[in-house]
């Protein structure tokens, strides 16, 4: 069965001939470090040069700002990635060493923490990525153990997995992770795509030969960036490949730090902005 999935999610980098064109860009961020959109196009950028959450719609009118720099349940210290959907908002609080939940409304609800906990299973520190699954567990990038973590949507931790105890799958620098409809975890570790099932068990790894910042999955499409390729991919497809997406329309592009690809448009996230590309044909 091993040998299967290995096969079914190959994937090889190939060239784009369509370029995707520029079409305008919203928001304004010192110094962003990740964002992400829910399904109703609401944008969740995480700003650390202020060490805020800014919240945009898709025309790039501001909702609402909030954090700051703190160690309160409403404050940040480097929030590294932000996952959202409809109802939920999880921040990777980097240098606080947290995952906090807020509702829809960005009211706080939770902080995980377990840094000073006795079962070093479960203990992580400066987390870098978060995301949950639809069955609502939780998975997170622990970057001192470089590991994967997953806890339950109750805060229960399930177990570690991609450690130094993982063979092949095991992670030297895990950056960010994304998951599938089928609940697949894709994990960017330098140039490699790392993908495992939601028990843990490594499927393959996928070398895509450019050393990767940012990874994300909307409704099964997705992007994989390093500072200045973007890679798309649609996982619903009979054959997965990674499809470099040239970029039109402007004389320079910033540095990426992260892209999505949502209602036939690509959102790249700089460090100062968002651009919005044409679609994918």
């Amino acid at each position: 069965m091993i040998k299967f999935l290995a096969a079914f999610f190959l994937i090889t980098v190939v060239s784009f001939a369509q370029s995707i064109e520029f079409q305008n860009s919203i928001g304004k961020f010192i110094n962003a470090s990740s964002f992400y959109i829910t399904a109703n196009g609401l944008i969740y950028v995480c700003d650390t040069g202020k060490d805020e959450v800014i919240m945009i719609d898709t025309l790039g009118n501001l909702q609402k700002t909030f954090g700051g720099y703190g160690w309160d349940d409403n404050s940040f210290d480097d929030p590294a990635d932000v996952y959202a959907d409809p109802l939920t908002i999880y921040i990777a609080d980097n240098n606080n060493h947290k995952i906090k939940r807020f509702d829809k409304n960005l009211n706080y609800l939770y902080s995980l923490y377990t840094r000073e906990s006795d079962n070093s299973s479960e203990q992580f520190s400066y987390p870098t990525s978060c995301a949950t699954s639809n069955q609502g567990d939780l998975y997170f990038i622990d970057s001192d153990g470089k590991r994967i973590m997953k806890f339950d949507i109750y805060g229960k931790f399930i177990q570690n997995f991609g450690g130094f105890d993982a063979g092949k799958f095991q992670l030297s620098n895990p950056v960010q992770l994304a998951i599938s409809s089928t609940t697949n975890i894709y994990v960017v570790d330098e140039s490699n795509i790392v993908v495992y099932d939601h028990f843990g068990n490594g499927i393959s790894r996928i070398n895509t030969e450019i050393k990767l910042n940012s990874i994300r999955i909307l409704f099964d499409n997705l992007i994989a960036c390093s500072n200045e390729v973007i890679l798309f991919s649609n996982l619903k497809l009979p054959e997965t490949k990674l499809i470099k997406l040239p970029v039109a329309g402007v004389d320079s592009m910033p540095q990426i730090v992260s892209a999505i690809y949502f209602n036939n448009k690509v959102y790249v996230l700089t460090s100062n902005t968002i651009s919005i590309f044409g679609k994918v044909n």
